[in-house]
Formats: structure tokens, sequence, C-alpha cells
């Protein structure tokens, strides 16, 4: 083993081989790269941002709405589910790369810029309302560039469980234990089109309307979403144990959509 110089340590049998000990060029989050790169291209990110309202004033904004609302993703992409998590993540090579700005030649978001990003700008009515509809927005952007030729609408409940007194959470017998009771729209290719965060003991097809129909007006003939006549070949699915099919309003009259009335437990 040769000497060490400025911390690096080269072994005899190889000198181009350095060992360093640098911790904080070291990531296990790579995998958020690829993210990244179908991010840039279809600039999900960018675009979502810039309708958002940010109310921050001062010269003391160290990151921009689009950095924010990047960390906040991506890290839950990378599998950290909770806000401490941004400080050590902060430092993350892969993780200031991804985010962009400030963050690439210094440090990323902090534990506490993003708490007050999430639990301040964007629980503004307008922002709240805007990031209802992000999922279809970017769903649109996406197929703009990659037309579907038919669509088919998944719609089903989830369970998110809740360890404290978090407003709307509640006891759900099905799961057994304190929840939300979220509800999904997929379409064919596991995208999300839609979705309602819903208090816990609500019942699988509680207030489906709200969730699905948005999702098929936009698929309606004469919009601008780029389906490839998906419109005039669509149809939805649910789970049969939670809900009772019933033909509804559809983008075609030719095919009925199946949707779904609430029924009186909680599933």
């Amino acid at each position: 083993m040769g000497d060490g110089q400025n911390g690096v340590l080269r072994v005899g049998f190889e000198p181009r081989l350095r060992l360093a000990f640098q911790g904080a060029k070291i990531s296990s989050d790579a995998g958020l790269l690829v993210y990244r790169e179908l991010d840039e291209a279809a600039k999900l990110t960018e675009s979502a941002a810039g309708e958002l309202f940010d109310f921050r004033i001062g010269r003391n904004i160290c990151h921009s709405m689009t950095a924010l609302l990047r960390q906040s993703i991506y890290s839950r992409l990378a599998g950290y589910e909770d806000v401490n998590d941004a400080d050590p993540l902060s430092l993350d090579p892969v993780m200031r790369q991804v985010i962009g700005g400030r963050a690439a030649n210094k440090q990323a978001v902090s534990a506490s810029q993003v708490a007050r990003f999430e639990t301040k700008v964007l629980t503004e009515p307008g922002n709240l309302e805007s990031l209802m509809g992000l999922t279809g927005r970017w769903v649109d952007s996406i197929r703009e560039r990659k037309p579907m030729k038919k669509l088919i609408l998944d719609m089903d409940s989830s369970v998110s469980p809740t360890h404290g007194g978090q407003e709307g959470t509640a006891y759900n017998g099905h799961f057994g234990c304190d929840c939300y009771h979220p509800l999904f729209v997929f379409n064919q290719d596991g995208d999300v089109e839609s979705a309602k965060l819903r208090p816990g003991n609500v019942a699988s097809a509680d207030d489906w309307r709200s969730v699905m129909e948005p999702v098929i007006a936009r698929y309606r003939p004469g919009r601008s979403t780029n389906t490839s006549g998906a419109t005039r070949r669509s149809r939805s699915r649910g789970c049969t144990t939670c809900s009772k099919p019933r033909a509804a309003a559809t983008p075609s009259a030719s095919r009925p959509i199946p949707c779904f009335k609430n029924t009186p437990h909680t599933c």
C-alpha cells in the first residue's frame, strides 16, 4: 500500500486505482438519474412548479419552486418518506444534481425548508387545486410524444396508515388500522390519472365520481389529449368486492363504461 497524499491512498499493483474517504461523493440513489432524464425530456416538474403560486418574498430565498418540488418528489421516489430525511439528502451528490440550480453546487433543500413548502406553500388553496390536476397533465404531456391506441381505466382504493392525530385519519375495520383511504384511477400503463385523499372510514367507492369523471372528460372526443382514437375504444374497471357496476355516460356512445355505486360497508 502506497503512502497517502491529500487523503488519497494508492495501491502498488495498479497505480491508477485510488482509495479515498470521501463519503459525500457516495450515493445509493443513482436510480434517480433515470427519473430525472424523463423529467427533463417532458419538463414535468418544471411545468408543474410554474403553475404553483409562490408567496415567498425577501432576499433570503435559497431554492426555486422547481427545486423544492423536485426534492419533495424525488425523495419519495427514493423511498424516503419522512421530511426529516431531507437534511442528509441535502448532501447527497445524486440528489443535489437531480434537483439542480443552487443545489448542484452547494446544498439541497433542508428539512425545515421542505416542511414549510409542503405544509404552507402546497396547502394554499390555489396550489391544492393545481396539484389535483397535476397527474392528468403529466399523462397528457407524455401522450403528446407517445399517443395511446386504447384506454383502460382501473379504479381502486388503497390504505395509507397514519400514526398520530392527523386531520381525517380514522380507524378502518377492513385494514385494521388508523389510516387514510385514498382512491386512485390508473390507465392501462400504470400511470396515475387521478387520485383523491379521503378519510379512513369511508367506503371504497365513496365519492368516486369526483375522481373518475374528470378523467373521462379529458378523453372525450374534441379534447386536445392525443390518444389516437383511444376515446373510441375505452373501458374502465373497478374493485368488484367494493362496488356495484352500472352503465354510465361514456366518451363513445357505442361502448358503455361500467361505473360504480357506493356500498354501505367499509372495506
